[in-house]
């Protein structure tokens, strides 16, 4: 259970609702998400392709594009360097795709997650100029790698960087690589109206600039291009886990709306080896099905696989590979499952001497370096507290006498009321590199450093209990009997749901509990008939912590109250508050209103 916390801010809710066509209810749902002026409406109800910012605010885009149609020109080889993760993916088939069409002699390199490690390394430079490349451009990487792109320079290489990270900063003066063209809205001079975007977003726009420059934006194979890439420039949004607020969420919709009639054959096999429905895509499917088939192989094997994926024109060969990721992924969830379970074994063992610590610091050194963040994830959700999973490194360093070293590698996930990456700075002497933000981090440490580690975030911790409760924000109290199935259809106006733009989530009190079943292969559902004030009679479904949730009922109304539950011989006296909402079930051609709760108390 959490602290629910309800959202109160003010706007003439009813004013918005006529000027737009829609209820009150919705109007309220669109402030609180901080969409109040007509112009902020007007693109989140209706917003499309035509409402997407104008590239050319990117500084240095049209410096970029102008290199580059004139490496093109020379017929330079170019190499693209990208990332192993979706958005290094996507942003890398994007630009390979679109300068291709555009006449250029380009291949790409995505790096090795344990050899190469993150982005452009020396060794990638090395290895283009030995291929014979005049020219490398980077996508969703290279704003960090200014001693790399100094050395490519160095070689008489033209050196041209996409990205979207945040610009290193010294004694608060920006540290921006010494390439040719830097194209990252996250520089201070960027004149972006919106900046929170992807990597593959800033390909997708750097190619837009391309394309106008060489006056090409209106030919039909060029239009048909652009309209194909917002899907993957949606699909990397999702999984790179931006805030679908802005153009962001028009380019997720957009992206949704067109994946059914993409003409990418491997990604239509991977849909298809996953039994998903490609008229019924949700951002829900990128990020927990799509995303993670790409994401397993840049974990477990070559992001280069998923790459092979979008580049192939075969379709019996397309399966063949997106069988292989789907089958990476399980493994990756197998792995994954069995890493949480070791996990919170060393954490209960950990409670049962000292009790729960307020830094978790998990060392796991037989787990595989690349899931050391999901595991993170899972964690800090399971006992909402600053996690750090590390694991033994493959590669081992040497100290400065010259002994080897065993290094751990892992990553951090946090909760609101923790910077992590604060916090993990102040410690900085323990690292041998760190880096991230103040939710997430990315670490390596010699492993005898580990307990200092611990032992120094947890003395250092400022964090109370009530700190640890987590919040839920409810958007505001809801009858059940106020829900229809009109309202239902209108929320899907709100969609697509994510990270920046949550489902809406309503809270009802006094309800009452009438019966329930326990549904599902591994009994992981709640069914429940319940009821408000108004006597009318309601599904209500839970996919929750069940566990938890009959012991809630247990210590609330007894043993025999719960059980009675389950028997149908309730008499009504169970009556709880609930955070909800609401769906339609649609069976054998008859739609049922169903409330799915979210969270529960007295």
């Amino acid at each position: 259970m959490s602290k629910w916390m309800v959202s109160m801010k003010k706007s003439d809710f009813q004013t918005t609702a006529e000027k737009f066509g829609i209820r009150d209810i919705t109007a309220r749902l669109l402030t609180n998400r901080g969409i109040t002026s007509d112009e902020d409406v007007e693109m989140y109800l209706h917003g499309n392709k035509a409402l997407l910012h104008d590239p050319y605010e990117l500084s240095d885009i049209q410096k970029g594009a102008a290199i580059i149609i004139d490496e093109i020109s020379k017929n330079s080889a170019i190499r693209v360097i990208g990332d192993y993760d979706v958005d290094g993916i996507c942003s890398t088939y994007i630009l390979v795709n679109g300068l291709r069409m555009f006449g250029a002699d380009v291949d790409y390199v995505l790096p090795d997650r344990v050899k190469d490690g993150y982005g452009l390394s020396i060794k990638l430079v090395e290895d283009a100029h030995e291929a014979g490349k005049n020219v490398i451009l980077t996508c969703d990487n290279g704003i960090a790698a200014a001693e790399q792109i100094t050395h490519a320079k160095e070689m008489g290489m033209t050196v041209v960087v996409t990205d979207h990270h945040e610009v290193p900063v010294d004694s608060d003066k920006e540290i921006l690589p010494e390439a040719d063209a830097v194209i990252d809205p996250k520089r201070r001079d960027d004149r972006s109206s919106f900046r929170e975007i992807c990597g593959a977003v800033v390909a997708y726009k750097f190619l837009q600039v391309v394309a106008m420059e060489l006056g090409r934006m209106e030919e039909a194979q060029v239009t048909d291009f652009f309209d194909e890439m917002l899907v993957f420039a949606g699909l990397a949004t999702v999984c790179d886990v931006m805030e679908l607020r802005d153009e962001n969420r028009v380019i997720v919709k957009e992206s949704l709306k067109r994946i059914a009639d993409t003409g990418n054959i491997g990604l239509k096999a991977l849909i298809n080896v996953n039994k998903l429905d490609a008229d019924a895509m949700s951002a829900f499917h990128y990020g927990f099905v799509i995303g993670p088939c790409l994401n397993a192989s840049g974990r477990l094997d070559l992001a280069s696989r998923a790459m092979s994926l979008f580049l192939e024109d075969d379709y019996n060969k397309a399966v063949a590979i997106a069988t292989d990721l789907k089958n990476l992924n399980d493994s990756r969830k197998d792995m994954t499952v069995k890493g949480v379970d070791r996990a919170s074994e060393l954490i209960d063992i950990e409670i049962k001497g000292d009790g729960l610590p307020k830094v978790l610091v998990v060392f796991l050194p037989e787990v595989h370096e690349s899931i050391a963040g999901i595991i993170a994830g899972r964690i800090r959700e399971k006992y909402n507290r600053p996690t750090i999973i590390l694991t033994e490194a493959a590669k081992e360093d040497d100290d400065p006498n010259g002994q080897t070293v065993k290094i751990a590698k892992g990553s951090g996930r946090s909760i609101e009321k923790y910077d992590m990456f604060a916090e993990l700075s102040k410690v900085k002497e323990l690292f041998t590199k760190f880096g991230g933000h103040k939710m997430a981090a990315g670490l390596s440490l010699p492993v005898e450093n580990i307990e200092k580690l611990r032992k120094s975030l947890n003395e250092n911790c400022a964090l109370s209990e009530e700190d640890f409760v987590p919040v839920l924000h409810l958007d505001m109290a809801l009858p059940f009997s106020a829900v229809d199935e009109d309202l239902i259809h209108e929320f899907s106006l709100l969609e697509p749901f994510g990270n920046g733009n949550t489902k809406p989530v309503f809270a009802h009190r006094n309800v009452k509990l009438l019966s329930g079943r326990i549904l599902g292969k591994n009994k992981n559902c709640g069914k429940y008939r319940v009821s408000d004030e108004s006597g009318k009679i309601f599904e209500m479904m839970f996919f929750g912590d069940l566990g938890g949730f009959h012991e809630f009922l247990t210590e609330s109304f007894g043993d025999r109250a719960a059980d009675d539950l389950y028997n149908g011989y309730t008499d009504g006296s169970m009556m709880i508050k609930v955070a909800y909402y609401p769906s339609i079930n649609s069976y054998m051609g008859k739609n049922t209103i169903q409330m799915v709760m979210s969270d529960y108390c007295l």
